[in-house]
């Protein structure tokens, strides 16, 4: 029990619960999320042990008796006949019969239809009638001799999700953590550790929730396979639904006219488009245009009649090439089909997440500790809709006047979006609000960028904003900073072969520069200051000190962090960038000052020795020492040739990964690790 996880079950008691037990009880239940944490909320929504047992017991004893698998329908059928009435977890849909002038209702699992329901219960939950619902219903068996009537009758019938919350309480609940402890809690409540992940990498987790919070939000997020980009969609909310990029039709989204029936759009806070990359895949030129319309003034027709709905709109789908293959050969929405890749259609997407930036999810990067019920918390962002933040930045900061309203749009509604997840309650200190507008300009800008490379009429504008005081600041992507030479030259025509990573620059977040020279090239010995950009990838200790340790007959290393296997692994592969450095013949002195751990010292000196007798047959002498004098802060190289490199990480500048999977490119090379910020400064303090 941490601190946070213990601070969370007092503020919120009986609206969190531990997120590892969904895997406890799932079983082979085929069902959402947050349809097992609503049971788990019933019973075990608390930080006692034994309650949590004695209600995980509870939850599996419900599983096992009422949700209905489809291969024992037959005998749960039999059950409800003979018991007379039966309680089933199941998912409904519910469809009107105008012939009968009633309401009839289909059970998903059980494989039971035209069971009649009464239409005070359809009107109080209208998504039964589009996409179904997962219910909590009892179901009573009567026979009769009349051949054309149904045998099944619907007792009472629940929706699994939360009927109501306290509002006001939630706010004073937030206002009693700060931003990087409720950062945490959020991103334990979607189900990941946040020790895996850097600031940046969980501010775009939290980028996925906006469209539940926030009204006709269009998201895009391209990237490898495997990192949870539909995920958030299809188990995280009752709020949303999930269907596949090939099963999206006019009527099915929009409305059917010939029966005037409105689709997923009049009924759902998000729709998400699942695989919906692929070049190859037929698309309806007429869904196409009626998206674009709707995307861009909340709007579609039915023949004569124009209809509104506020469901936001996410695209989810894998990319086919590498990140500096697309900036060098195409652009970051190659992977679309034909139909969608078009200019007009990707002007009215409000923000891009990078999926490349995310990590494939492993086991050990899902929570164990303590997050909100999601059902919770998607009614609060349900209930957030309703609001509009996006004016909280405005006489603080200003955008440059170069943008166009559909970028401001972009800005705004993300920049609205982030602030009711982080800061419903306000209260954001003007740092805090830069930082989200900055987040929220990257998003808009990477999706301006693209769009000016496949659409030449574009005008070029600025991503900069400026402060109270006038001051400009500029924002860049991280692939504008991480690929200058791929970003900013015209697209190639593709040879075939894949280009080279460039070295990380001498840029800040705000401020790209220009590219350091290519490692073919004699470097350029200089002073200078690195700011590496979080998940930024292409950065190795072979770059970043190779040249500055070469000729070196003495290095002192400082760091106060070498205690732990990874660090005592970070500092052996910095060994190695050592002795490719120097010459075979040539033997060079590393001196280690370092802390002796409190606890596991001895592990440590165990560590150290082995580097030290791998060291020796390659001509470095590797020597140690312990300063526990408590004064040692600092992390820097020193070398006999004139030059200190201050470290502000110190060696750990690489974000977690799978030391254990030997077939992982993290595992052999650090260029295709994503880093943590880092900034790392080169002082000449001698000749």
């Amino acid at each position: 029990m941490t601190d946070l996880n213990a601070k969370i079950n007092d503020i919120f008691p009986g609206l969190v619960v531990r997120k590892d037990l969904v895997k406890t009880v799932k079983g082979n239940a085929i069902v959402p999320s947050y349809v097992l944490e609503y049971l788990l909320g019933q019973y075990c929504a608390t930080n006692d042990e034994d309650s949590i047992q004695s209600g995980i017991q509870t939850v599996k004893e419900i599983l096992a008796k009422h949700y209905v698998h489809r291969n024992e329908a037959g005998l749960v059928r039999s059950t409800i006949r003979e018991k007379g009435r039966y309680k089933v977890i199941d998912k409904v849909t519910v469809a009107l019969n105008d012939k009968k002038d009633c309401y009839e209702t289909e059970f998903s699992n059980l494989g039971i239809k035209k069971v009649l329901i009464d239409s005070g219960t359809v009107k109080k939950h209208p998504k039964l009638l589009v996409g179904g619902v997962w219910v909590i219903a009892d179901i009573e068996y009567e026979h009769t001799e009349d051949k054309d009537a149904v045998p099944w009758i619907l007792g009472t019938l629940k929706p699994i999700q939360m009927s109501h919350f306290d509002y006001e309480g939630y706010l004073e609940a937030r206002k009693q953590f700060t931003l990087d402890e409720w950062i945490d809690v959020l991103v334990q409540s979607i189900g990941f550790n946040p020790e895996y992940f850097g600031e940046r990498s969980k501010l775009t987790q939290l980028v996925r929730l906006i469209p539940f919070c926030e009204r006709n939000y269009n998201l895009i997020e391209l990237g490898p396979k495997g990192t949870g980009k539909s995920h958030i969609y299809s188990e995280f909310s009752p709020h949303g639904i999930l269907i596949s990029g090939g099963e999206v039709t006019v009527p099915k989204l929009f409305v059917n006219n010939s029966s005037g029936k409105i689709g997923l759009v009049g009924y759902w806070d998000t729709v998400a488009f699942d695989e919906f990359a692929g070049k190859e895949k037929k698309v309806d030129k007429a869904l196409v245009d009626i998206m674009k319309n709707y995307m861009a003034n909340k709007s579609f027709s039915r023949g004569v009649e124009t209809l509104g709905a506020d469901a936001s709109m996410a695209f989810v789908g894998n990319t086919e090439h590498s990140l500096a293959y697309m900036l060098k050969h195409s652009d970051l929405f190659d992977a679309l089909p034909a139909k969608f890749y078009d200019s007009a259609f990707l002007d009215r997407l409000h923000f891009y997440i990078p999926g490349w930036e995310v990590d494939i999810i492993r086991g050990e990067m899902f929570s164990s500790g303590y997050g909100f019920v999601v059902d919770y918390l998607a009614e609060v962002l349900r209930h957030l809709r309703n609001q509009d933040y996006s004016d909280q930045y405005k006489g603080i900061f200003e955008l440059d006047p170069s943008l166009s309203t559909r970028d401001r749009d972009g800005i705004n509604k993300t920049f609205s979006g982030l602030m009711k997840i982080l800061f419903p309650q306000g209260g954001a200190t003007h740092e805090e609000i830069e930082k989200i507008l900055k987040l929220a300009m990257e998003g808009r800008k990477r999706v301006k960028d693209q769009l000016m490379r496949i659409d030449t009429t574009y005008a070029s504008v600025k991503f900069n904003y400026s402060d109270e005081a006038g001051k400009q600041a500029s924002v860049s992507t991280l692939e504008e900073l991480q690929y200058p030479k791929y970003f900013h030259h015209e697209v190639e025509v593709d040879t075939g072969e894949l280009p080279e990573p460039i070295p990380a620059n001498n840029a800040s977040p705000s401020t790209p520069s220009a590219p350091v020279a290519p490692q073919s090239a004699k470097p350029e010995l200089k002073e200078q200051h690195i700011v590496v950009m979080e998940n930024q990838r292409g950065v190795s200790y072979e770059q970043l000190f190779g040249p500055y340790l070469k000729g070196a007959t003495h290095i002192t290393i400082t760091d106060p962090y070498i205690r732990l296997f990874y660090q005592a692994r970070n500092l052996m592969e910095l060994l190695e960038s050592v002795v490719k450095a120097k010459s075979e013949e040539d033997e060079v002195v590393v001196s280690l000052i370092t802390v002796e751990d409190e606890f596991k010292g001895e592990q440590q000196r165990e560590w150290l020795s082995q580097i030290q007798s791998s060291m020796l047959t390659v001509g470095i002498k590797f020597a140690f020492s312990f300063d526990n004098s408590g004064r040692q802060h600092a992390r820097h190289i020193v070398t006999d040739t004139g030059w200190k490199i201050s470290l502000d990480r110190g060696l750990d500048i690489f974000q977690q990964y799978d030391m254990n999977d030997a077939f992982q490119l993290t595992n052999r090379l650090q260029s295709q690790r994503p880093c943590k910020a880092f900034e790392v400064t080169y002082i000449r303090v001698g000749e």
